[in-house]
This record gives C-alpha cells, sequence and structure tokens, in this order.
C-alpha cells in the first residue's frame, strides 16, 4: 500500500512536472522570438522545475530500471555475492543520501530563519530549494526497496537498463536474423 501511493505520487509529480516544464519553455520561446518580449522569472523557475525533475527522475529511474547498469564485475560473483555486493552497494548509496539529506536539512533551515526570496520569483527560498531533501527521500525509500529485495531473496541486483541487449535485440530484427 505504502510504495503504491509513492508509485503514484512520483510519477504524478514528474508527470506534472514535465508538462510545466515543456509548457513553460515553450511559452518563453514563442514570447522571446514572436514578440520580442518575456518573464523575467520563467529563467529561474525552468531551471528549479528541471532540478526537481531530475531528483524525482533519479528516484523513478531505480523503481523502473532505467538507469544503466554497471555490473560486468558484479556478474563475475555467485548469486550470494550478487546479493552481498549489492546490499553494500545499497547501504553506501544510503549512507550518501542520508549525508545529503542531513545537509538539506540544515540548509533548508537557515534560508527558512534568514527569510529570502528567490532572485526573480515571490517564493521563499527554503520551499523552493526543498526538493534537496524531498529528492533524496524519495531516492532513499528506493534503495530500502531494492536492499529489501535482495536480502527477501526476490532480486539479486539493482533492476537496470541493458543497453547492448536492446541494442542487439534492434540489429537483429532490422537485419531480419530475428524474423526467424
Amino acid at each position: 500500500m505504502f510504495f503504491r501511493i509513492v508509485n503514484q505520487v512520483e510519477e504524478a509529480i514528474i508527470c506534472l512536472l514535465l508538462v510545466a516544464t515543456t509548457l513553460l519553455v515553450f511559452m518563453d520561446v514563442v514570447m522571446r522570438f514572436g514578440f520580442n518580449s518575456g518573464f523575467l522569472w520563467s529563467q529561474e523557475l525552468t531551471l528549479l522545475l528541471s532540478a526537481w525533475f531530475v531528483l524525482f527522475g533519479a528516484s523513478y529511474g531505480i523503481k523502473a530500471g532505467s538507469h544503466i547498469g554497471m555490473d560486468a564485475f558484479v556478474k563475475l560473483f555467485p548469486i550470494a555475492g550478487q546479493r552481498i555486493l549489492t546490499s553494500i552497494a545499497c547501504v553506501v548509496a544510503l549512507g550518501y543520501c542520508g549525508l545529503v539529506m542531513y545537509g538539506s536539512w540544515i540548509y533548508l533551515a537557515k534560508m527558512k530563519k534568514i527569510g529570502i526570496n528567490l532572485e526573480d520569483l515571490p517564493i521563499p527560498t527554503w520551499i523552493a530549494h526543498s526538493m534537496l531533501f524531498i529528492g533524496f527521500v524519495f531516492l532513499s525509500i528506493r534503495l530500502l526497496e531494492v536492499l529489501w529485495s535482495v536480502v527477501t531473496g526476490k532480486a539479486t541486483s539493482f533492476k537496470h537498463a541493458d543497453e547492448a541487449k536492446e541494442s542487439m535485440v534492434i540489429v537483429e530484427e532490422l537485419t531480419g536474423k530475428g524474423a526467424k
């Protein structure tokens, strides 16, 4: 239930960010080149939306298995070794996420205490930059999910994209070798 809610929230936020960024950039291009004007705040907002999109996208990439795998070394080991190495990788990554969350929490607290807004938008800096903390919370949830699946024996490593295998399938389809 918890992961289903996390999935839905994450996917909804990613969709909203993608649509908002696309529309904002399109509108800004039309305004600048079509009417020789524009919005002063659009560049700052586009940058913020992109940052939120990247952090949510990194988390979603772990869930969807869309990150490129660097597992040639890990695959040299038997299944038990692969699970141990993946568990170590998850724990180290969780430690890194914890450090970033701790640092971002301190940063956000200071920004809230100072009480400054963004340069071009009337939004408090601590709210706009809270993507640091929120993004790494989502990333930590995904890493815990992978760690749990490895510990319980449901997986031996991270799900990841295998571009070489996908490319070979495409080549076989194009050359007709895969149609036999």
